[in-house]
């Protein structure tokens, strides 16, 4: 088993390493990283999530399992704003670092490492994603004093391509026909193309994340907190979660696993995006750096869990 894990993990380090050199020697700028971003961001992950979504099974589960992880993160985010004196003088973003996850660009690649197939990670990820384009950017634009508005949050929704693949997927997989095409002739080719255009997924994510490594001095104190904060919330989620679920549906080890990734992973990449951080810039990208580094090892717990029991 040691060697499955290393297997498994390795890889997840060494690409994250490689980010990290070709920014150490500048292999390619910030201008090569706004284009893998925008392949990323624009191509493979809504042909990805529009493949999870598409071919995914719809059930009563499926409902409860998006109303878990809904409410769940809506209580994480409540508990940011009650803790942000905690981290003064950054506690405006703790409750965006507390709250949702960045499944899009690593939760899916680590899930897929473990069990095989990405497609299992939409069942726990359609809750978060709603979550994230909903309560999440609403309470994040309202930082910077612009006015929320449904108007607003439906802009943003679907001017996200992620969103749509998404949402395309679900429409057409709960309408079933997501089952009639891939059950007929053409079922074939479209796995084919779906899976050379994701393919490269697990690689790029985790070379970008090697790139943007990056850890202040300074700003571990507020950072450390902000961590323990978020990893003392989550352990709540997935007990939580895990409780309720597993009581009202017959145990299953995959979707175990996917909500044990999903709790691990660090809060959205987007935050600056969407918000102009300024001074506090560097408290949120530090804590996003440092999270995803303490996500690798909690991956690495979890592969040697998966590994024992799949």
């Amino acid at each position: 088993m040691e060697l499955d894990v290393i297997r498994m993990v390795l890889p997840v380090l060494v690409m994250i390493g490689i980010g990290y050199f070709c920014n150490r020697k500048q292999i390619f700028d910030m201008n090569g990283l706004k284009g893998l971003k925008a392949l990323l961001g624009d191509i493979m992950l809504p042909v990805m999530l529009f493949n999870a979504f598409f071919t995914a099974a719809y059930s009563v589960r499926v409902v409860v399992v998006f109303l878990v992880v809904f409410i769940g993160y809506g209580i994480a985010i409540a508990l940011g704003y009650v803790l942000r004196s905690a981290v003064k003088p950054y506690g405006k973003y703790l409750p965006f670092l507390l709250a949702s996850a960045e499944g899009g660009m690593l939760g899916y690649a680590l899930y897929g490492l473990i069990v095989g197939s990405q497609s299992g990670f939409a069942a726990v990820d359609l809750g978060q994603t709603v979550f994230a384009y909903t309560v999440w950017l609403g309470c994040l634009t309202s930082v910077d004093g612009e006015k929320v508005d449904a108007k607003a949050l439906l802009k943003n929704m679907f001017s996200n391509k992620c969103f749509l693949g998404m949402a395309l997927g679900i429409l057409l997989g709960a309408t079933g026909i997501g089952d009639l095409v891939m059950n007929s002739f053409a079922g074939g080719i479209v796995s084919q193309l779906i899976s050379t255009i994701t393919a490269p997924i697990s690689a790029v994510v985790l070379l970008m994340v090697g790139y943007e490594l990056n850890l202040k001095k300074e700003l571990m104190g507020p950072v450390l907190k902000t961590i323990v904060l978020r990893l003392i919330i989550m352990a709540g989620l997935l007990v939580l979660a895990n409780m309720i679920i597993f009581h009202l549906f017959p145990f299953d080890r995959e979707l175990e696993i996917a909500l044990m990734v999903l709790y691990a992973l660090p809060a959205p990449f987007i935050i600056p995006i969407f918000s102009d951080v300024g001074k506090d810039g560097e408290y949120v990208s530090t804590s996003l750096s440092a999270h995803t580094l303490v996500t690798v090892i909690l991956y690495a717990m979890i592969v040697v869990y998966g590994m024992s029991v799949l």
